[in-house]
């Protein structure tokens, strides 16, 4: 059974990988030992926004798609699973509505299962934490982050420092979806912001209806990143990068100042992560029937 998962070498193989994404290979062969190898006949489809008309293109082979706590969004939506899909389990009502299933099958993103294999010490070392999404992140926020004192975590570091970033702080600001969703299974306060159109709304307000929130988010302008070429017009440049750093420094601070952290309620996301714990021994026990083979 193959793991499938988003991945920058699809498109951009010198990239590096996607927090939200690089969870399925930290996460699931830990919970569910022995179960994956390279035989592409049957997908497990875990965390992401992956529930989409490329499914297919991009797994060729396969025969059979696991579903399990994706969501559906990015390019053409599907509108209903045929009989290569098994769905134990997706992200929200939102992606349910939209295939058509039972809402029982709508529960929460499964990057809420990390709770269960990692414990971070809560060592505080910053009131404001901010982690922009995968496609802005770079020196430009890191650079504001810091003339503010905030903490910065980039999407593109390790799973392990990610989450250790994460439960050092207070109050994480998150245009990266799966930092708020980390965020949250750890009980750390977050508040939502987005900088440009593309950040996608329906997978935010899918997994915020699951835990019973709604998706506000608190507007910013995109902070475009220095330009690392050398040449006469470096000095200008510089001038320049600073002047929107100071701008995007300014934009945090409001934000920081003004917005209402949300946290989801406590028994709700227990209750909700031990119906994924249960979807997940489902998907054990058929596995080891040899329901797939």
């Amino acid at each position: 059974m193959k793991l499938y998962y988003a991945s920058p070498s699809q498109e951009v193989p010198e990239k590096a990988g996607n927090f939200g994404d690089q969870l399925n290979p930290w996460l699931w062969p830990k919970l569910l030992p022995g179960v994956f190898d390279d035989d592409e006949r049957v997908a497990f489809v875990g965390i992401g926004t992956l529930i989409n008309q490329r499914l297919k293109r991009r797994l060729p082979n396969t025969n059979l798609r696991i579903i399990f706590s994706s969501g559906v969004g990015y390019g053409n939506y599907l509108k209903q699973l045929d009989e290569t899909y098994k769905v134990y389990c997706v992200r929200g009502p939102l992606s349910a509505n939209w295939l058509g299933i039972s809402s029982d099958l709508a529960i929460i993103d499964g990057g809420v299962l990390v709770s269960r294999l990692s414990q971070p010490e809560r060592k505080i070392k910053y009131k404001y934490s901010y982690m922009p999404h995968y496609n802005f992140a770079g020196e430009g926020w890191e650079k504001a982050c810091k003339s503010l004192n905030f903490g910065y975590i980039d999407p593109t570091w390790s799973v392990e420092k990610v989450i250790e970033s994460i439960c050092q702080t207070e109050v994480i600001l998150a245009e990266a979806m799966h930092g708020a969703i980390i965020a949250d299974a750890y009980r750390v306060p977050w508040v939502p912001v987005t900088s440009h159109p593309s950040i996608l709304s329906f997978k935010w307000q899918d997994w915020c209806a699951s835990v019973n929130l709604e998706y506000q988010p608190l507007l910013m302008k995109r902070l475009h990143h220095p330009n690392l070429t050398r040449d006469i017009l470096t000095p200008l440049r510089s001038v320049r990068d600073r002047y929107r750093q100071k701008v995007s420094a300014a934009q945090l601070a409001s934000i920081a100042k003004n917005a209402r952290p949300l946290l989801s309620d406590s028994k709700l996301l227990e209750s909700l992560t031990a119906r994924l714990g249960e979807k997940l021994e489902d998907f054990k026990n058929d596995w080891k029937k040899g329901d797939f083979s």
